[in-house]
């Protein structure tokens, strides 16, 4: 149902022309980096602070009218979708970096800022902001869709880096969760209830965030292995052995072919890990001494070392790239990008099974992960509106995902549920999905916070 222009004019009232229902402003904020679709909300607000977030929000309960958070838009599963209708609060005017702390190793940002400008304001003070998730994500959207990415393997994900939280609920109360000291037995932990849940129990309008220091030294590689199941190996060797890696990433022989043909390198279209160590220059030379060893025993071959900064950038550049440059192997295509995270042990045989299935299938695609952490993703190119290759690749999503649970995994480590895994959560969580829904009922009552997401259905 369309929101009223009753209440339409309640939200001018209080965000002026930062209130859109332009054709173009509804026509962004429909949109998804995957085939995830909906249609465009009701309207569009820029708040520029949590006041107004607040006056929106009880606007909107009073009327029954869905919210949906939004940042830069990156998301994969469809999470920041209106699928339901109603108004998108664009996050990305709040985007101030309200304080930094080197003494006490934090900051405090609103979400719209991103990971990149934060890591910018920075770079004086020998400290950064670790999580990458690749896109240059708005803080505040990373932290509700608990994003992680190439160096969680060292640096953990946005639940170990997020502090404290300022945030509205439903109905326009604003609450502050956790603290800035470095630890606390004092109640229920509801900034780890917030970070993750998809803006559906609240709207995130302030972060405290962890902050750790820059290493002194930094040494990056690549290495081609002859199969799948060879470097996927000495991944998982590599963890069992304790050395601290800061990055390390697995691309399969088509993502080669396709950063080539993306980026004009020459890699050899073959499996590779990429690799990188933080620390003293005497620690990263025995790290990487290490590394090295186990990767010959699983037939590595080929190292090339980056050092310098530059050559470090194209190094991850590739691997950030990997996303786009696939879609370059079938023109015009669009993807289904999805994941898993399972043990350690069972890594190597999920990753195998996985790209078997895809190409058993007759689909296209490739296998990247964060696999020092277990968790992997598969892309499949689609022909857009094709039906059924949609219908395929979501088999083949929804087999990962159950071959996952079968061996105490899970049916995402990065990517998040959104619309695109809802339909699993029942699998993994059991009557325990139920207790997220009875959350959700009691922070929303109205069930206006991104409806059709994440929770069963409220009745």
């Amino acid at each position: 149902m369309p929101i009223a222009p009753s209440v339409l004019s309640e939200l001018r009232n209080v965000l002026g022309d930062r209130l859109s229902t332009g054709e173009s402003d509804l026509a962004l904020h429909a949109a998804s980096e995957t085939f995830h679709r909906a249609p465009p909300p009701d309207a569009v607000g820029f708040p520029l602070d949590t006041a107004e977030v607040s006056r929106v929000l009880a606007i909107c309960n009073a009327h029954r009218v869905p919210v949906i958070g939004w940042g830069t838009g990156t998301s994969l599963e469809g999470h920041a979708l209106a699928v339901r209708g109603g108004l998108v609060l664009d996050m990305m005017r709040m985007d101030k970096v309200l304080d930094i702390r080197p003494e006490d190793m934090l900051a405090v940002v609103q979400p719209g800022v991103t990971r990149e400008t934060l890591n910018t304001e920075l770079r004086a003070t020998g400290l950064m902001f670790p999580v990458d998730p690749g896109a240059n994500a708005s803080l505040g959207g990373m932290a509700s869709t608990r994003a992680s990415g190439t160096t969680a393997v060292r640096y953990g994900t946005m639940r170990q880096n997020v502090l404290a939280l300022e945030a509205v609920l439903a109905d326009g109360t604003v609450i502050r969760t956790g603290s800035r000291a470095a630890k606390s037995s004092a109640g229920y932990d509801l900034t780890a209830l917030l970070v993750g849940s998809e803006g559906t129990l609240a709207i995130i309008t302030e972060l405290t965030l962890r902050l750790h220091p820059q290493p002194e030294d930094v040494a990056a590689a690549v290495c081609a292995f002859p199969t799948l199941e060879d470097a996927v190996t000495c991944v998982a060797q590599t963890m069992q052995m304790g050395i601290p890696m800061a990055r390390i990433e697995f691309m399969d022989a088509m993502a080669m072919r396709a950063v080539n043909m993306h980026m004009g390198s020459a890699y050899p279209e073959q499996p590779h890990l990429m690799v990188e160590f933080n620390g003293s220059p005497q620690s990263v030379k025995a790290d990487a001494e290490s590394f090295g060893a186990i990767a010959a025993e699983n037939h590595g071959q080929g190292f090339a070392w980056a050092t310098s900064l530059d050559e470090r950038n194209r190094l991850w550049a590739a691997r950030h790239a990997s996303y786009y440059a696939a879609l370059k192997l079938r023109p015009g295509a669009t993807g289904i990008s999805t994941d898993i995270c399972v043990p350690m042990s069972e890594l190597p045989a999920a990753v195998a099974a996985a790209s078997e299935d895809m190409h058993r299938s007759g689909l296209m695609g490739d296998v990247v992960g964060h696999v020092g952490d277990g968790n992997f993703h598969v892309l499949m190119l689609l022909e857009p509106g094709n039906q059924d290759e949609i219908a395929i690749a979501k088999g083949v999503a929804e087999r990962m995902a159950h071959r996952a649970l079968a061996v105490g995994g899970t049916i995402s480590g990065e990517h998040g549920i959104g619309v695109g895994k809802r339909g699993l959560m029942d699998a993994q969580h059991g009557a325990a999905w139920g207790v997220m829904g009875s959350i959700k009922r009691a922070l929303d009552p109205n069930n206006i916070m991104n409806p059709g997401k994440l929770v069963p259905d409220l009745n």
